[in-house]
This record gives C-alpha cells, sequence and structure tokens, in this order.
C-alpha cells in the first residue's frame, strides 16, 4: 500500500488497538489464477513480540486451500472513511478522501480442530460473554458445536504492516476545525467517527 510520508502510522500499540477494534477483514490471497478475497472476524493475538491473525473460512470456501505454508497472505484492517469537500478550506483545493486502513502481510497455516475450537471460543467470548446465558462455546450443545466441521480455522503471522492514518495532517488547523464540524453534521454515524479520529490525531 502507498503511504505518503503525512499519513503513515506506525505506533504499535495504536496499530495493534486499530486492528482489535476494526477486526472485521477482508483476507487476500493468489490461487494460482485470480485474486480471492473473504471478509471475516478475526481474532489479534501478540505473542514473543509477534502479532497472529486468526479466523475460519466456510468449508464450502476454496480459498482456504491457499492459506497452509503461503507467506503471501495479505489482511487488510479498515477503519471510518469519508469523503472531504474542498468547499471547508479556507483557500481554493482539489477534494479528497479521509481514512484509517492497516494492511498486514504475512505467512499462514492452518489449525487442527482443537486450535479452532480454542479460537472460536475467544471470538465468541468477545462478543457473548458480557450476555446472559450468552452464546459462548461452552454454553452451546453438542449437536450445535457439530458444526465446527463445516469451517476450516486459519492463522496468519503477521511479518509486514502499513499502517495510513489519512485525517487531513496536512491541513491547517483552521481547516480541520471546518472539516470536524462538517463532518459532525452528516447523518452518517460513520462520518462522525471520522471526525473524533481526525480531532483525536495530534
Amino acid at each position: 500500500m502507498y503511504v505518503p510520508k503525512y499519513y503513515q502510522m506506525s505506533d504499535y500499540e495504536k496499530i495493534k488497538d486499530f486492528m482489535m477494534h476494526n477486526n472485521f477483514a477482508t483476507i487476500i490471497t493468489y490461487d494460482e489464477l485470480k485474486p480471492l478475497a473473504t471478509h471475516l472476524p478475526v481474532n489479534i493475538e501478540e505473542k514473543d513480540n509477534t502479532l497472529y491473525v486468526s479466523g475460519h473460512f466456510a468449508k464450502a470456501n476454496k480459498q482456504w486451500q491457499t492459506i497452509e505454508s503461503n507467506e503471501h497472505i495479505l489482511i487488510i484492517f479498515q477503519g471510518p472513511h469519508a469523503y472531504i469537500s474542498s468547499t471547508w478550506y479556507e483557500k481554493e483545493d482539489v477534494p479528497t478522501w479521509d481514512y484509517q486502513s492497516i494492511h498486514a502481510y504475512g505467512k499462514g497455516h492452518l489449525l487442527s480442530e482443537s486450535e479452532l475450537v480454542d479460537d472460536l471460543t475467544i471470538l465468541l467470548n468477545k462478543y457473548e460473554n458480557h450476555r446472559q446465558n450468552g452464546a459462548t462455546w461452552n454454553n452451546l450443545s453438542d449437536q450445535t458445536k457439530k458444526q465446527v466441521k463445516g469451517i476450516v480455522g486459519f492463522k496468519m503471522e503477521i511479518e509486514e504492516i502499513d499502517a495510513a492514518y489519512k485525517l487531513s495532517q496536512n491541513r491547517s488547523d483552521i481547516d480541520k476545525k471546518n472539516i470536524v464540524s462538517e463532518l459532525n453534521k452528516s447523518e452518517n454515524p460513520v462520518d462522525t467517527v471520522l471526525a473524533k479520529e481526525i480531532e483525536n490525531n495530534k
């Protein structure tokens, strides 16, 4: 991913936090004929100062067959984004688009069934543990748990990260205040989330 100097993000903790909070990711591989992409929820784990991304495919999704020993996997994490009108600037310029995006590259392998169950337990706990009688792995019936046979788990070791936070860093303070103000007027909730990111990006 091309990332101009203005927009490069290198803070490891912020990058990790971003991936954990925007974990409905896009995984991209190649099957020697064409690129393949799947959108799925993933877990982020840190071990020995290395980040790992894990998740699962439907077994009918043939992309899982491109994972094992693949050293060229790309996983994209997308944050808030919005159109920025140049009418919000002090001086005439061109419109643009502000966004947050992280591209993680690495090598992958497939999970055993027991590893997959561990991964599902973490994912379900994240989204169900706070609910009364939530659908955590331990609360599922044996019959429901059999559906694990219909999915294939994977894990990718992250070896390289490109992080772009294009948040109007190259604009004046007045321009940024105008941009935040206009985005906060929007009825699109994503615009207001982006406004907060621009405001907090110092």
